[in-house]
């Protein structure tokens, strides 16, 4: 193993951890602060339950994410000094401001976790809504750092140098915004299908065990509306990257030539010596009016690219069609679900919608990481797109490799942490005596 495939390697299983425990920390604490509302709305002590039970995993996930965050905040000066050199004064604000964000999110957290007899009940409510609210401003803070590195801007490249820095511009880049919002919505999507997929797989072994019901309504509400709203976020962003990175576009859809009324690729499987896609399904014209709102507008294949700036175009296509297939299956699930619950089904009891939403649990977070696929190979071989290679950037220390052993076995081992403590609390949650009833 290269010492540059092993630092990437190392980035992106760090950031493969961490983003699951974002995803859940920025969404969490809401679904905590809504439990509170119902129980201070109703007064029934079912909610107070819930709600202490989903405070100990923010608690938990919150902790964790700390842990891991703190990791990638090393990683990035150790593994990457070439580029931390030249984007540090430039992007260095958003970290800046993030860091405030967690500062906020750990003092608002703390007041939930420990203030609920000491403050007015409405104000412990507010607190939960700020752990909710600093955590996803967290979470669009490092995505608009993230989305300098796929847009640059805010400064003069001369020569090898950055001049004329503008710090707010670079923080404001043109990515910014689409990247933040499909981030935010596939957090709630994930950690809303995944919590209550949870509790349908808890309520599916126990009938007798009503709260979970109740909480997997709650998850689901939130998860079910923003899958509802994610594909128009992902028109946003195919409409982006089709004007700002043409290339990588062309490498998610294996879009080999260049053409006008361009297809929309379905599945298939992309061969790059032939700049073929075998066994796919072909809408005509989706991808032009995707990107463009055209039928017939010219969509750039990976033929108008020099071959050594092409992203790996297989990698970049499965992960950007897992993340469609899964988007949509999960939207499909999210409109059954607030149809049986505008017209009173009660598909929440049956049998086999509580079998789909157990296995459901995971593929909110599959399609976050396919999401980052996309987003981190696609724009490969740059790391700060247009301006600086991957390759230039990497540390010249020797033996990579084995720092990415050693951390690879501490974030296995801080999976393994997280599966049992979570699981504890699902113990505990049960054999706690249930008073109401739906």
């Amino acid at each position: 193993m290269t010492d540059l495939l092993a630092a990437r390697s190392q980035m992106a299983m760090s950031l493969g951890f961490h983003i699951i425990f974002s995803c859940i920390g920025m969404v969490m604490p809401f679904l905590m602060a809504f439990a509170n509302y119902k129980w201070l709305k109703t007064g029934q002590e079912d909610y107070h339950r819930l709600m202490k039970a989903w405070a100990r995993g923010v608690a938990i996930f919150f902790a964790v994410g700390a842990v891991s965050g703190t990791v990638l905040s090393f990683e990035l000066g150790l593994l990457w000094p070439g580029f931390m050199e030249h984007a540090g004064p430039i992007i260095g604000m958003p970290f800046s401001l993030e860091g405030a964000a967690f500062f906020l999110e750990a003092v608002a957290l703390g007041l939930f976790l420990y203030g609920e007899k000491v403050l007015k009940p409405w104000v412990h409510f507010t607190s939960g809504v700020f752990v909710g609210i600093s955590g996803v401003a967290s979470g669009i803070l490092v995505v608009a750092a993230n989305g300098w590195m796929n847009s640059p801007s805010g400064f003069d490249w001369v020569n090898g140098q950055a001049s004329n820095v503008d710090p707010i511009a670079a923080m404001l880049n043109e990515a910014w915004f689409t990247q933040a919002l499909h981030m935010t919505l596939a957090a709630f999507v994930a950690t809303g299908f995944g919590v209550a997929g949870v509790h349908a797989w808890q309520y599916l072994k126990d009938r007798s065990k009503l709260l979970h019901l109740r909480a997997l309504k709650i998850a689901l509400a939130f998860g079910a509306v923003a899958a509802f709203l994610q594909p128009f976020s992902g028109h946003l962003s195919a409409d982006d990257v089709a004007h700002r990175q043409p290339v990588k576009l062309a490498a998610m859809e294996s879009h080999f030539e260049t053409e006008k009324g361009a297809s929309f690729v379905i599945g298939g499987i992309p061969d790059e010596e032939k700049g073929e896609v075998n066994y796919a399904i072909k809408i005509p014209y989706l991808l032009s009016i995707l990107a463009f709102t055209d039928p017939m507008a010219e969509v750039k294949g990976l033929d108008a690219f020099p071959r050594d700036e092409w992203p790996p175009v297989a990698i970049v296509h499965f992960a950007f069609q897992t993340m469609i297939a899964i988007g949509v299956l999960l939207m499909l699930i999210g409109v059954i679900f607030l149809f049986g619950q505008w017209k009173k089904l009660l598909l929440v009891q049956r049998t086999w919608f509580l079998k789909i939403l157990a296995f459901a649990t995971p593929l909110g977070f599959l399609a976050v990481e396919a999401g980052w696929v996309v987003t981190e190979v696609g724009r490969q071989p740059w790391i700060i797109y247009g301006i600086m290679k991957t390759a230039d950037a990497v540390t010249p220390m020797p033996g990579i490799a084995y720092s990415f052993y050693v951390t690879t076995g501490i974030y296995l081992l801080l999976a393994i942490l997280v599966f049992w403590l979570m699981g504890r609390q699902i113990t505990v949650f049960n054999q706690e005596k249930e008073v109401a009833h739906v």
